[in-house]
């Protein structure tokens, strides 16, 4: 399971977020995704801990929490989806999927 950190400071660094969480038991690993074109953080970051108590302990205490002038959005990160971010589905499908538009001639 992986944890979802949102609303983040850009200032915050991948150790500040582990100091933080380590309050709630061992961080395995911290992501925080950059901007491709700027290389600046996005202000969210995922972090993984040992167990899933520790997890639980880090979202109950850590979600709403002010942090470095911000109000911390801290859940469980849902997995990540196969599909693109325009419309579709099953492509396999006749007729199926949408290309998110509306086609006129």
């Amino acid at each position: 399971m992986s944890i979802y950190v949102g609303n983040l400071s850009y200032e915050v660094e991948e150790e500040d977020l582990k100091r933080v969480f380590a309050e709630y038991g061992n961080v395995k690993r911290v992501q925080m995704p950059v901007d491709r074109e700027t290389g600046r953080p996005r202000g969210f970051a995922f972090v993984e801990m040992e167990a899933e108590t520790e997890e639980t302990a880090a979202i109950e205490a850590l979600d709403g929490a002010e942090w470095m002038g911000r109000s911390l959005k801290v859940n469980k990160a849902k997995p990540k989806s196969d599909s693109g971010s325009f419309g579709g589905g099953n492509r396999r499908n006749e007729g199926g999927g949408g290309g998110g538009y509306n086609r006129r001639f």
